[in-house]
């Protein structure tokens, strides 16, 4: 179906979502990206730039019938994915979710108490309220991991080792948490990984399962993901213990369309799952299903927004979350705190026959502040790759992992170290 002329409404301009709306344009399509901050990153590809909140639902409304848009669609933000569903809703336009879809998929607490219907293990928590006391205390079993229920990108989060560290955490999570709520969680110090998922049609498939790695460098913040390996040593365990369960859920849920992705700890041959996201993700996996598997999953969100439809491709046929017998891998520069005076090896590493794609989120003169540590703001810049063996793939890793350097001000290294290839 012909789009170009067409006008998109984008809501958000994270660095994540510049790829959407360069997607959009490439497609013809006339894109309008709002944000509240004058400044967003992504506004600098966008046709026209727009200060309305993302969360301003009337001021988006007004926003999109003055420009007469054709269609709306979120970018990389899950706050934005309520709104996103009542701005369609107003203006009777193409949602990929309904709103009670939208609600479960953006509350982590909603998300787990849905699973838990279904069979499928979420994280084993714990219920505390604000006001605690020592006898509460003394039923919890530490570390555990406190988080907001509908926060994302790591914010808000806190490892907690002993009891003196609960409050602070809760205060934290808080902070960071729209609805005024937290978990209180085991922590997970095991196998972690992501399950992502394409809809069309009512029909999905799992379209790639990778193998996460984390950082243990930062104390007691959450730990940031340093990259992933696909497909998942657990593709196996998924299916055998897990997917029918996720059919059920998603088919008396009756989702229709969109991309979903669902993270998970393994332990003991348990799945445990965490943190959905009813959205593109800022670690892309989109990228590598697009190299692989040849259907683009931003492209069909573009279309489905302009005319409800997520396009003629016959995603059974081409989906393959084995990857087809490739291996892939995704490798997040992560910079410590401080000023990056220089950065080295970016251009170097692009050009390597196994990458096809290098995203960069920070730049030389950018400062990762404290309060940035722990969180998906201090990627310098995420690289995407694909070999045809798991012996090279663990070859380059290593090799593109040790090429990109970066420096503060005094000279001194600023990126984190890089996942143990031993582990893929």
């Amino acid at each position: 179906m012909e789009l170009r002329g067409k006008k998109l409404l984008i809501m958000g301009a994270n660095p994540e979502t510049a790829v959407l709306v360069n997607t959009a344009r490439e497609m013809g399509v006339y894109t309008v990206v709002t944000d509240y901050d004058h400044n967003a990153y992504a506004k600098r590809y966008a046709d026209k730039a727009c200060d309305v909140d993302g969360m301003d639902v009337p001021g988006l409304v007004a926003l999109a019938r003055a420009e007469g848009v054709d269609g709306v669609l979120v970018g990389v933000a899950d706050r934005l994915i309520v709104p996103y569903q009542q701005v369609c809703e107003a203006l009777g336009l193409p949602c990929y979710g309904t709103l009670e879809q939208c609600a479960i998929f953006t509350d982590k607490q909603k998300f787990n108490q849905r699973c838990l219907e279904y069979g499928i293990p979420p994280i084993p928590s714990f219920d505390l309220g604000r006001e605690f006391c020592e006898i509460d205390l003394g039923r919890l079993r530490f570390p555990l991991f406190i988080k907001p229920v509908d926060g994302n990108s790591g914010k808000g989060m806190s490892i907690c080792y002993d009891k003196g560290e609960v409050g602070t955490a809760i205060e934290k999570a808080l902070a960071f948490s729209r609805s005024g709520r937290f978990l209180v969680e085991c922590y997970m110090d095991c196998d972690d990984l992501f399950i992502n998922f394409t809809f069309k049609d009512g029909e999905f498939w799992p379209s790639a399962i990778a193998d996460r790695y984390t950082s243990r460098e930062q104390g007691n913040v959450s730990r940031v993901c340093l990259g992933a390996t696909y497909p998942s040593k657990y593709v196996d365990l998924y299916f055998d213990t897990l997917h029918e369960k996720f059919c059920r859920m998603f088919k008396d849920m009756d989702v229709q369309h969109g991309v979903f992705m669902v993270s998970a700890f393994v332990e003991n041959s348990v799945i445990h799952v965490y943190d959905p996201g009813f959205r593109l993700q800022g670690e892309a996996p989109n990228l590598h299903i697009e190299a692989v598997n040849g259907f683009d999953q931003k492209a069909m969100l573009v279309q489905y927004a302009l005319t409800g439809s997520m396009g003629a491709e016959d995603l059974g046929a081409m989906n393959d979350c084995r990857f087809r017998g490739k291996h892939a891998a995704t490798i997040w520069y992560l910079a410590k705190e401080g000023t990056i005076a220089r950065i080295e090896g970016l251009e170097e590493v692009a050009a390597d026959p196994a990458v096809f794609k290098v995203v960069q989120r920070l730049y030389e003169g950018d400062l990762v502040t404290r309060q940035m540590v722990g969180t998906e703001a201090q990627v310098v810049a995420r690289l995407y790759m694909v070999c045809d063996t798991k012996e090279e793939l663990v070859g380059k890793v290593k090799q593109l992992q040790d090429e990109v350097t970066a420096y503060n001000e005094k000279g001194m290294p600023m990126l984190l170290d890089g996942f143990d290839v031993g582990d893929i």
